[in-house]
């Protein structure tokens, strides 16, 4: 068991990322409460997203960084060796040869602190992710 020096909360595990107090509500407060080494990578994946798809919303969902558009699009995160991309499986399956390299799972992508951000790949992603959910609102508007 392990008690933060800050808040007093118990975790099973050592040192357990949390939030002590008030959760962020911005995607720039969550920025800001990262490590220093995290900080300058979030800003990056952060700003190719954007970049990528302006008309979605930002918000913070799960507690992690989020653009939505009647649902989650994307998502991101600071990990103590990574910041984690969550397209989704179906976007990590989509660009499978362009993630190779890349520690990915169901519908994650790991990008290592020591190693460049694919931030031309991470914009690509986060369109496809809008186009998809478009095509995904089109299918089920026209199902009624």
């Amino acid at each position: 068991m392990w008690k933060c020096p800050k808040c007093g909360r118990t975790f099973k595990n050592t040192n357990q990322d949390h939030y002590c107090g008030e959760a962020p509500k911005t995607i720039g407060e969550y920025i800001e409460r990262q490590t220093e080494q995290a900080q300058p990578y979030l800003r990056q994946v952060n700003e190719a997203i954007k970049s990528a798809i302006p008309d979605a919303a930002e918000k913070i969902s799960w507690s992690m960084p989020t653009y939505w558009q009647k649902r989650n699009l994307i998502q991101f995160a600071a990990f103590k060796k990574h910041i984690g991309l969550y397209p989704g499986p179906e976007a990590v399956k989509a660009f499978e040869e362009k993630l190779k390299g890349h520690k990915t799972s169901k519908g994650a992508i790991q990008l290592p602190y020591d190693k460049p951000l694919p931030l031309e790949l991470i914009g690509e992603i986060a369109k496809w992710c809008e186009k998809e959910n478009a095509r995904y609102y089109e299918r089920k508007d026209s199902d009624c």
